[in-house]
Parts: C-alpha cells; sequence; structure tokens
C-alpha cells in the first residue's frame, strides 16, 4: 500500500461541490422532442462520493444552498437518501433575478444520436463558496478526514471557489488528509482566467497525492505534453498515454496515483471501456472492454468513485482500478448519472462479466 491514511477520522471521504438539478427526457428521447422529463440532484463530486457513501463509509459534502428554495430542500432531501451528511450556508436569493442552484438539462442519446447536453449556470450559487463560511481546523483537524477529493469543475467555477479549493488544499495537507484532484478542464470556465487558474490548479497539483485527468486535461491544466499522435484505437496509444503520465509524475512528484480512463464509442449504447493507473512505480492498466450504457453521463466519476473506495478500503492496488472500471461501468446503467451499488458483491460481479441473475 502506498499510500497510508490517516486514522481515527469521523470522515472517509469530503468533497466541495455546487449542486444542482438533471433533467433528462424519458426512454433515450432528445429534449426539444420531449414533454416529460426525470428531475434529479446532481453534481460530479457528489457522483464520486456516491460510491463509497452507499458502500457504507462516512461521506461529507461542502457547498451552498439557496435559503428558502424549494430546490434546495430537493437537493438536501437526495443528499441525506445517499447517506452524505453536508454542511455550507444558506444564502439569500436576493430577488426573482438572484441565486438558484444550476440546471444540467441533459438527454441520453440512442443508438447513432448521441447524447447532449445544455448547462444552465446563470446566478448560480456554488459560485459563492467562500472558506470564510467553514470552519478548516473543526473539519480537519478535529472531525478528521482521510481523504478529500477536488475537482477542477469547482476549482474554475469563480475566483471566490478557486480560492476555497486551494485553502481546502492547504489545510488538508496541514493536517494529513490525502488529496484527490481531477483535472476536469471546461474551456467556457477558463476563459479569461487562464494565467489564474494555472497557477491555482499547478499549486493543488504540487500537494495532490492522487491526479486524475485525461490527455486535454494534464495539456490544458497543468501544461503537459499530451501522448504522441499515431496510432488508429485507444489500444495503440497506450504507450503514448503512458508516456504522458510519467512528464505528469516527474513534474508532480508528490502524488503517488495517477489515473485517467480509456473510452471509444461504438455508439452512444456500447462504448468500450478501459482505464490506466500509474501507482508508485507500478502500472494497472484495464484494457478495453465492451459495456452496454443506459446513459454514459457520469461513468468518469464513477470510475474515480470506485479507485477512491479501493484506496480507503486499504486494498491492494492493483483492485483500486478494478473496481474504479467496475463502479464506473455501473454507472452507465443507472437513470441517475451516480451508481447506487447494493454492495460491493454487485460490483465485482461487473468486473468479472457475471450478469446472471441473482435468486
Amino acid at each position: 500500500m502506498s499510500l497510508t491514511l490517516k486514522e481515527n477520522c469521523k470522515y472517509s471521504l469530503i468533497v466541495p461541490t455546487s449542486m444542482g438539478v438533471r433533467i433528462t427526457p424519458e426512454n433515450g428521447q432528445p429534449v426539444h422532442s420531449s414533454d416529460t422529463f426525470k428531475l434529479q440532484a446532481t453534481s460530479a463530486e457528489t457522483n464520486v462520493a456516491s460510491i463509497p457513501s452507499y458502500l457504507g463509509l462516512p461521506v461529507k459534502v461542502l457547498t451552498t444552498f439557496v435559503k428558502g428554495s424549494p430546490i434546495a430542500q430537493f437537493i438536501k432531501g437526495n443528499l441525506r437518501n445517499r447517506h452524505m451528511d453536508y454542511e455550507g450556508p444558506e444564502v439569500e436569493q436576493g430577488d426573482p433575478w438572484g441565486y438558484r442552484h444550476q440546471f444540467n438539462i441533459a438527454d441520453s442519446g440512442y443508438g447513432s444520436r448521441g447524447p447532449r447536453v445544455h448547462n444552465d449556470r446563470a446566478g448560480e450559487v456554488g459560485r459563492t463558496l467562500n472558506v470564510k463560511d467553514f470552519d478548516l481546523e473543526r473539519i480537519f483537524g478535529e472531525d478528521g478526514v482521510q481523504i478529500i477529493h477536488l475537482s477542477g469543475l469547482i476549482a474554475a467555477l469563480s475566483p471566490d471557489t478557486s480560492e476555497f479549493c486551494l485553502q481546502l488544499a492547504r489545510a488538508a495537507k496541514k493536517h494529513g488528509t490525502r488529496i484527490s484532484f481531477d483535472l476536469n478542464y471546461r474551456a467556457s470556465f477558463w476563459k479569461g482566467r487562464e494565467k489564474e487558474l494555472s497557477e491555482a490548479f499547478k499549486e493543488i497539483a504540487s500537494v495532490a497525492d492522487i491526479l486524475i485527468g485525461n490527455e486535454e486535461d494534464f495539456q490544458l491544466c497543468l501544461g503537459i505534453k499530451g501522448p504522441e499522435a499515431g496510432g488508429k484505437g485507444i489500444e495503440e496509444k497506450i504507450d503514448g498515454f503512458k508516456e504522458m503520465i510519467g512528464r505528469v509524475k516527474q513534474a508532480f512528484p508528490n502524488a503517488s496515483v495517477f489515473a485517467t480512463t480509456l473510452r471509444e464509442v461504438v455508439n452512444a449504447n456500447h462504448h468500450m471501456w478501459g482505464g490506466i493507473m500509474l501507482e508508485g512505480t507500478n502500472w494497472h492498466v484495464v484494457n478495453l472492454r465492451d459495456i452496454h450504457v443506459l446513459d454514459r453521463i457520469g461513468g468518469g466519476d464513477g470510475f474515480v468513485g470506485g479507485l477512491l473506495y479501493g484506496i480507503l478500503k486499504q486494498w491492494d492496488p492493483e483492485k483500486w482500478i478494478q473496481f474504479g472500471w467496475a463502479t464506473g461501468a455501473m454507472a452507465t446503467t443507472f437513470l441517475t448519472d451516480y451508481a447506487q451499488p447494493a454492495d460491493e458483491e454487485m460490483v465485482w460481479s461487473i468486473w468479472e462479466g457475471n450478469a446472471r441473475v441473482k435468486r
């Protein structure tokens, strides 16, 4: 085990996040032609945290809410249902044009028609996340946290959230909490803030223990040269991915775990799914395997959640990426964009390719 974890902690995992809701048409239909939609509470970071929370580990969400909002009430109920504690300020809406929780409007696609996602984040209350609203000494010093998972989506959301994530990383480092950082580059978030965000992301990456991202993330967030072009598919590019991760490790030597997912899309409901992880000096590769997809959104978050669960359970490292592969594949079989494993056996059955009925 290359990652030792702090003991006697109240929380296994903490995630800072901006909560919102997703609306999805029924039966894989496009948004523009639908009149019936499913509503769910969502955020990428709680998608990650759902794997450990459903499997019985103590999880906490740091977020912010619109005071008196029925959507905020809906979100709180959902987090409780997912067995998650939460903490955060209640922000006054202000007026009808004030703060609200973000809306994610997305269909699932079907067959040859790919999914489409529209983010409506005007007035998003999560952009106000501020370190002054949280007692970091209590959270990390008194309560104790084994791993904090930071996402580039939150780190880039606003100047306040960038500073919030920096302060969380510094406090976590001070108190011996392991830091997981999923870079999650979004061009629209970085526009006009490239220098500021590059500095913030590099500081967080410099203290992170677990770094997660794809080739675009490592190039555009951290300035790392990507894999060489060439090869007809992802399988042929694995050596290039390994070389890129080697460059990331050289630039950010504090981290001991580096991971990226691999995906080839055959059609909206059939993907080839794999992953690469460097743990210490040991490579762990899950070659591309067929998975059947109900809704692809959240698959990458499910992978991270399973990976972190394996680390928290202090399993042998080869099992971290296997479990992550399986929880990522599992997430794509749910109508929610987060997996809801009943138990570890359900996950391992996916890894083993055993979809037989369990009676």
